[in-house]
C-alpha cells in the first residue's frame, strides 16, 4: 500500500458545557470525524488520505480544531458543513481555507 497524502487529525476532546476553554466535540459524536470519514470516502480518497480522531490539540479557544499534516495546516471553528471545502480545496487543490486557517501567531495563545 502506498504512503497516505495526507493526515487529517481531528479534535475529539470533550469537556463538559460551558467550560472556559471550551471544547471541540462536546456530545461526544465525534460528527466532524464522521463527516471526513464519509467526505473522503465518496471522493475516492479513503486509502490515500486518512481522517483520525485526534486527544486535545491544545488549541480549544479556536475550536473545533483540526490539522492536516504534511503540511500542518492548522482549521479552526471547523463545523460539518465545512468538511467538503476543506477536502476539495487543501486535500484536493492543495489551497489553504482562509477564513478557517488558524495563523502561526494564534497557535498556542489561549484566551484569557
Amino acid at each position: 500500500m502506498a504512503a497516505f497524502t495526507h493526515h487529517i487529525f481531528i479534535c475529539t476532546n470533550q469537556r463538559e458545557k460551558g467550560h472556559k476553554r471550551g471544547s471541540c466535540d462536546v456530545d461526544g459524536e465525534e460528527r466532524l470525524k464522521s463527516a471526513f470519514k464519509k467526505e473522503l470516502d465518496r471522493r475516492g480518497l479513503k486509502g490515500e488520505v486518512r481522517a483520525n480522531s485526534a486527544g486535545c490539540l491544545d488549541q480549544c479557544e479556536l475550536g473545533p480544531v483540526i490539522v492536516i499534516y504534511p503540511q500542518a495546516i492548522w482549521y479552526g471553528n471547523v463545523q460539518v458543513k465545512d468538511v467538503p471545502k476543506i477536502i476539495e480545496e487543501t486535500v484536493v487543490h492543495g489551497r489553504i481555507v482562509e477564513e478557517l486557517h488558524l495563523k502561526e501567531d494564534q497557535l498556542n495563545c489561549k484566551k484569557k
